[in-house]
């Protein structure tokens, strides 16, 4: 899996951009400031869900500008690509070959992990975000976990807007909603604990080396095997907390580092990025055997925060691992090590030059 072909309109710092990566390590580097960023950005926009940055639609097209933005790629022989129209700029548009799609179907066609620097804190901040993350790695074995992602948490919304209003609510709408978070909130446990149960031996029985070892495993948002009674008896203490205090949506995503036996938000910074690392290219590695189709990596600015020891350990396998991996830096210096071919870009100006 790689992209052949990226195209970017009216995105963040660049009005226009068009250009060929190589099959394997690609590597933009330039100023702080200069724009790599956004060109993962672009990239994670073409899976579901809010990329990289997390940012709103409305956010991410061009200032000043006339109001939408456009990214497209090619992938396999086939056109895929998202963006916004100008008079509806929070509204998400999806085209596969053409003709258009939802956002969820995408996953058909890519998978993606990134690690950013902002993902540092990803095990000392609140649960919601290491679920976030815990979700894009489910994604890749499981496409079909977005559409049940999407449809439980519309439904959540719509039981949660019900209780909050004043009045007696719709008894009968309210139980259609919680059978609805009852079938996809099944859907995405199971999905989840498949993805643990996958992916826990094979760290398991990885030999000490530069990357810590994780252990994985999910933390409450657990049901007593039946979420719409569940919910139905927790409807007035839902209503007095203003949200949904049972499902899916309250687990947690625990790493713990096995060589110390401690949890990763009590480790050091170095070793919670090698955590972070091992977890993203062994997660690659199987996905790649399961569904023959391996993830493009997007690494924000991970060489700089390694030890030389650990980077020339991570780009070693990474060149052994065959993926596309879209990597950024400051300065070209900082991938010395890399001794395959890789495709280098500068970014300047608004401008991607080989």
């Amino acid at each position: 899996m790689a992209l052949t072909q990226l195209s970017l309109t009216n995105f963040r710092s660049y009005a226009t951009a068009s250009f060929i990566p190589g099959p394997g390590l690609v590597v933009l580097t330039g100023e702080n400031g200069a724009g790599k960023t956004n060109v993962l950005e672009a990239i994670s926009l073409l899976c579901p869900g809010r990329g990289v940055r997390g940012a709103t639609l409305a956010d991410i097209a061009q200032m000043p500008g006339p109001g939408n933005f456009a990214v497209s790629a090619r992938i396999g022989g086939s056109d895929i690509g998202t963006g916004t129209y100008a008079n509806a700029p929070n509204r998400r548009v999806v085209r596969i070959n053409g003709a258009t799609a939802p956002a969820t179907a995408l996953c058909e066609w890519l998978s993606l992990t990134w690690l950013t620097p902002a993902m540092d804190r990803l095990f000392t901040e609140g649960a919601s975000e290491r679920r976030r993350f815990l979700d894009r790695l489910v994604l890749a074995f499981e496409p079909a976990h977005a559409h049940h992602s999407t449809r439980y948490d519309a439904a959540m919304r719509q039981r949660n807007r019900l209780l909050s209003e004043d009045g007696v609510p719709d008894s009968d709408w309210l139980s259609a909603l919680e059978l609805q978070m009852a079938e996809h909130g099944s859907a995405i446990t199971d999905a989840r604990q498949r993805f643990v149960a996958l992916l826990s031996p094979r760290l398991s029985s990885q030999a000490e080396g530069p990357f810590a070892r994780p252990k994985i495993s999910l933390i409450g948002g657990n049901f007593n095997g039946d979420l719409a009674a569940d919910l139905a008896r927790n409807r007035a203490q839902d209503s007095a907390a203003g949200r949904s205090l049972i499902g899916p949506h309250r687990t947690d995503f625990s790493v713990q580092h096995v060589e110390k036996g401690q949890d990763a938000a009590r480790c050091s910074t170095g070793e919670q990025k090698a955590l972070l690392l091992n977890l993203i290219l062994t997660h690659a590695d199987v996905v790649s055997e399961r569904r023959q189709m391996r993830p493009i990596l997007l690494l924000d600015e991970v060489a700089a925060h390694l030890d030389p020891v650990r980077r020339r350990a991570l780009f070693e396998r990474l060149e052994a691992g065959g993926s596309q991996v879209w990597m950024t830096g400051t300065e070209k210096s900082l991938f010395s090590d890399i001794s395959s071919r890789a495709t280098f870009f500068t970014v300047e100006d608004g401008q991607i030059k080989a």
